[in-house]
C-alpha cells in the first residue's frame, strides 16, 4: 500500500521562511520514506505543486482538505509557528480545525518540529492543550515550545528536535546560483557583503528603522556592501525600501522574487547576515555565515541561544553604534564564528531529521487507514 501523508502549514503565501520549512521537510521525508506520496495544503496549490513536485489542494476548500486527509494515512501539522495567536485567534483556530478534521476522519496526527506560541488568549491555550493531547506524536523545535505545551496542560511525551531547515547540509547549496544573483545586482561576492533581512512590524514606523538605517550607513562607510534580501514578497520588500530610504550611503535591494534554493545560495555568499526573519538567520547558519539577529519574536532569541549567539536586541532597543560594534566584531572573527556555528548546526542536523524518522515509524504501523480515534 502506498504511503500517503498530508502536510498542513503556512504554504503558498510567498514567504520564503515557510517555504524553506516545506522544502526541508520534503527533502527529509523523501529520504526517510522512498516513494512517499505527499499532499500539501496551500494558498496557491498550482504554484506549490509545480515548485515541489507534490499534490497540492486549496487550504481554504474544506471539502478538498477533508478528501485529501481521508485518502491519507497521516496528517502532518507543521513545521513553523502555526499554533500561536499573536497574529490573531483565527489563525490558530484554522490549524486546530485541520487537526480536528483528521481526528474526526480517524487519521493520526503528528506535530512536525512545531514552534509553539505565543498563545496568549485563554480560549487559545485551552484549545491548543486539548488538541495536542490527542496527537499521535508531538515534536517541537525548541525547549521553550515544550514548556509552553506543558503549561497548557499537555503532560504527554513531547520530543524536542530542531527546525527542519537545520536538516539541510552546506553541500546541498550551489554557491554559484547566489553569486550570479548578486552579480546581476552589481555586487561582487568576497567584498565583505552584509545582508539585511527585515520584516514589517505592527503599528506606525518606529525609531528602530532609523537606528538600523544608521547602522547600515556606518557599515557602508567602512567599506561594507549592504544588500537587502526580502524573504516575504511584497511585505518585506516594502519594509526594505522604507529603511533603505532613510540611508545616506549606497545599498542594494534584491527586488526580484527568488525561490528557496536561490535564497539559500545567496545568503551563503554573504559575510554577515543582519536579520529579523528567523529563517534568514537559519539560512545563514546553515551556509556558514555569522547571523546577527534582531529579536522581534521569542522564536528568534530561542534559535540564537541554540547556536550560542547573543541577539542584537529587540527592535525598540537596538542602537546604531552598538549594532555596528557587534557587526564589525562578527566580520573580523567570521572564520572562528563560522566554525562555532557550523559545529552547533552539525549537532542540530540530526535532531532536525528525527521527525521524518517518526513519520516512517508511524506509517509502518498504519499501512491501512485506522478505524479508531487518535
Amino acid at each position: 500500500m502506498k504511503n500517503r501523508v498530508v502536510i498542513s502549514g503556512y504554504y503558498g503565501f510567498n514567504n520564503l521562511g515557510d517555504e524553506a520549512v516545506l522544502y526541508s521537510m520534503l527533502h527529509s521525508l523523501r529520504r526517510a520514506v522512498p516513494g512517499i506520496e505527499i499532499t500539501v495544503l496551500s494558498n496557491d496549490p498550482s504554484a506549490t505543486a509545480r515548485e515541489y513536485g507534490v499534490i497540492a489542494v486549496d487550504r481554504w476548500n474544506m471539502r478538498a482538505v477533508a478528501g485529501a486527509i481521508r485518502r491519507s494515512q497521516l496528517l502532518i501539522s507543521g513545521g513553523g509557528s502555526l499554533l500561536q495567536d499573536v497574529t490573531g485567534l483565527q489563525s490558530l483556530l484554522y490549524y486546530l480545525v485541520i487537526i480536528w478534521t483528521a481526528r474526526l476522519l480517524r487519521r493520526p496526527v503528528m506535530y512536525y518540529a512545531q514552534g509553539i506560541g505565543p498563545v496568549n488568549t485563554r480560549p487559545g491555550r485551552i484549545l491548543t492543550g486539548l488538541t495536542t493531547r490527542g496527537a499521535r506524536a508531538v515534536t517541537v523545535r525548541d525547549d521553550e515550545s515544550a514548556r509552553d505545551l506543558k503549561s497548557m496542560g499537555v503532560c504527554r511525551t513531547v520530543e524536542v528536535v530542531a527546525d527542519p531547515v537545520l536538516g539541510l547540509h552546506p553541500d546541498d547549496i550551489d554557491l554559484t546560483t547566489g553569486a550570479d544573483i548578486l552579480k546581476r545586482h552589481g555586487v561582487m561576492p568576497g567584498n565583505c557583503v552584509v545582508g539585511v533581512s527585515v520584516r514589517p512590524l505592527p503599528g506606525p514606523a518606529a525609531d528602530w528603522e532609523a537606528e538600523l538605517a544608521g547602522a547600515l550607513d556606518l557599515l557602508a562607510r567602512a567599506g561594507r556592501t549592504v544588500v537587502f534580501v526580502p524573504m516575504h514578497h511584497p511585505a518585506d520588500l516594502i519594509t526594505s525600501r522604507e529603511i533603505a530610504s532613510l540611508m545616506k550611503e549606497q545599498h542594494v535591494i534584491i527586488g526580484e522574487k527568488i525561490n528557496v534554493p536561490q535564497m539559500l545560495s545567496l545568503v551563503a555568499n554573504l559575510d554577515l547576515l543582519v536579520g529579523m526573519r528567523l529563517h534568514a538567520l537559519i539560512f545563514a547558519a546553515v551556509g556558514g555565515v555569522p547571523p546577527l539577529g534582531i529579536v522581534y519574536d521569542p522564536k528568534v532569541e530561542r534559535f540564537l541561544r541554540r547556536i550560542d549567539l547573543a541577539p542584537a536586541g529587540t527592535p525598540e532597543h537596538i542602537k546604531a553604534g552598538d549594532m555596528v560594534e557587534t557587526a564589525e566584531l562578527y566580520i573580523s572573527e567570521r572564520e572562528q564564528l563560522r566554525d562555532k556555528v557550523s559545529r552547533r548546526v552539525d549537532e542540530l542536523r540530526t535532531a532536525a531529521g528525527r521527525p521524518a524518522e517518526i513519520v516512517r515509524e508511524l506509517l509502518a504501523v498504519n499501512q491501512k487507514p485506522r478505524t479508531g480515534g487518535n
